[in-house]
C-alpha cells in the first residue's frame, strides 16, 4: 500500500469513527492494514467494499460478496462465529473467511488447529487461511 493511500485511509478511520477510543481506532488501523496486504498476496483483483464499521471486512472477488475476518492469537481471542454468521445473512455475503495473522516468522500451526477445533470455526467459516504478515505467505487451513 502506497504511503498516500494508507494516509487517507487513516484519515477516513479518523473522520468516520470519531466515536472510538484510540485503542479501538489503532485496532481498526490494523485491521484495515492486514486486510490491504492480505488482499495484495492473495488476489490483488478483490474490491475491498467496506472495512470500518465491523471486525468482519466485506469484500468482493469474481462478482461474489465475501466477508474477511482476521485474528491474532498472539492479542486476541477467537472472536464468536455466529455473530459471523449474523453477518453473512445481513449482508448476504457468498462466504466468509477467517484469517490467522502471525507475525513471527516460525508459525504454530499446532494453536490454529487447536483453536479451530475448540471454536468449531470450519462449521463457521467458508475457507481457513494462516497469514504470515511479514513474510507475505498466506497458507490455506481449509
Amino acid at each position: 500500500m502506497k504511503l498516500a493511500d494508507f494516509h487517507e485511509l487513516t484519515q477516513e478511520i479518523s473522520l468516520e469513527c470519531f466515536f472510538m477510543t484510540d485503542s479501538q481506532k489503532e485496532e481498526k488501523i490494523i485491521q484495515l492494514i492486514d486486510l490491504h496486504h492480505f488482499v495484495e498476496c492473495f488476489d490483488p483483483e478483490i474490491t475491498i467494499l467496506s472495512y470500518l464499521h465491523h471486525p468482519i471486512n466485506t469484500i468482493e472477488q469474481n462478482g461474489e460478496k465475501k466477508g474477511i475476518l482476521f485474528c491474532d492469537l498472539n492479542h486476541s481471542p477467537v472472536p464468536d462465529s455466529n455473530a459471523a454468521e449474523d453477518f453473512r445473512r445481513r449482508h448476504h455475503l457468498s462466504e466468509i473467511w477467517f484469517v490467522f495473522v502471525e507475525e513471527t516468522p516460525a508459525s504454530n500451526k499446532a494453536s490454529y488447529t487447536d483453536a479451530i477445533i475448540e471454536n468449531s470455526l470450519d462449521i463457521f467459516y467458508d475457507r481457513i487461511f494462516s497469514f504470515n504478515f511479514f513474510q507475505s505467505i498466506i497458507h490455506s487451513l481449509k
